[in-house]
């Protein structure tokens, strides 16, 4: 255990009422962590708020204790009810909330705990380590030098975020420490493909309708290598979409599994001018993908990376393009 896992267990230890939050269209990493993270403070005897953040939490999400998720955002809340903000699976300060400005009161001790590449560290401590395919394997690690009970509750959380990130365990980030966690999670609850299956079986019928609009937008360059899907807010609207009908790093998945296609990027214009962003790679030794979204203002993994811009569907495409050509000279 380095200095500062012990300092940070120390904090931790310290506290007394804890905050925690998803990040703005959070996956099953961020949820999971989160609720397992909640589960673990309780167990210390801690008071913990874990709130939604920005975005609805997908119905299909099934996890233990997602019941007891606050429905507030950052801005929503009295930080000074708080003496520890726990902020995890967030790759920079937006992740948090992308609503207005962020601003930590000073005597509010903030802990940042990751797994992106792209995280300059912007807690008080930061404990980021992209060596791990998820931060739910590296709250694994960390809940065994906090001597915390892993439960079947906290078992089920922390290998859903596992399982995704990983993208079933397909991912290059994939390693043998990944697999033996997995063992020990399921081995606490056995009961994990039903959470699986509800959570890969329970979509709505727009999400079709999202996907063939996303689809029939595909715009290749520079000879295939890089693939663009791409929906406006107009095209949303019309459709009747929500957020949780346009998984963007599915649609740039897909694009990727092309044979010649290097980069996949997928565009949603989640209100006018303001536009999310997903890329994915086949390639990521050759093609970086986190490099494209740090030079736009994100982030993310080599293999997968994101950014959310301000400006129209075109310019964030053109920009795209622009910045693709540039850094790998294509």
């Amino acid at each position: 255990m380095n200095e500062n896992t012990v300092k940070i267990i120390d904090e931790i230890r310290q506290s007394k009422k804890v905050l925690l939050h998803c990040h703005p269209s959070p996956d099953p990493d961020s949820v999971g962590s989160a609720l397992a993270m909640k589960l673990a403070l309780e167990q210390m005897g801690k008071s913990v708020t874990l709130i939604k953040g920005d975005s609805d939490i997908p119905k299909a999400f099934v996890f233990p204790g997602i019941e007891t998720i606050t429905p507030k955002n950052f801005f929503e809340i009295d930080l000074k009810d708080f003496d520890l903000f726990i902020i995890l699976d967030s790759g920079s300060v937006e992740m948090i909330s992308s609503k207005d400005k962020i601003v930590f009161p000073e005597n509010l001790m903030t802990i940042v705990m990751d797994h992106h590449a792209s995280n300059k560290g912007y807690g008080k401590l930061n404990l980021i380590d992209p060596s791990y395919p998820a931060t739910a394997q590296l709250l694994f690690d960390l809940f065994k030098q906090m001597n915390i009970k892993i439960d079947h509750d906290i078992a089920l959380n922390l290998f859903m975020g596992i399982f995704t990130d990983t993208g079933g365990f397909r991912y290059e980030n994939t390693s043998l420490s990944t697999f033996k966690a997995a063992v020990e999670l399921v081995a606490l609850a056995p009961d994990y493909p039903k959470t699986i299956h509800i959570m890969d079986n329970s979509k709505r019928k727009e999400s079709l309708i999202a996907e063939g609009v996303l689809l029939s937008s595909v715009k290749t360059f520079f000879n295939e290598k890089l693939a663009i899907a791409s929906i406006s807010a107009e095209e949303i609207n019309k459709n009747n979409l929500e957020e949780g009908d346009i998984n963007t790093g599915f649609m740039s998945g897909k694009l990727k599994s092309v044979l010649g296609t290097c980069i996949a990027v997928t565009l949603v214009e989640i209100q006018p001018n303001f536009i999310k962003v997903s890329f994915r790679t086949s390639d990521a030794q050759k093609y970086d993908v986190s490099k494209i979204a740090v030079a736009l203002g994100g982030g993310g993994h080599m293999a997968a990376a994101g950014v959310k811009m301000q400006t129209s569907l075109s310019e964030a495409m053109d920009k795209v393009v622009k910045t693709t050509k540039e850094l790998y000279n294509l």
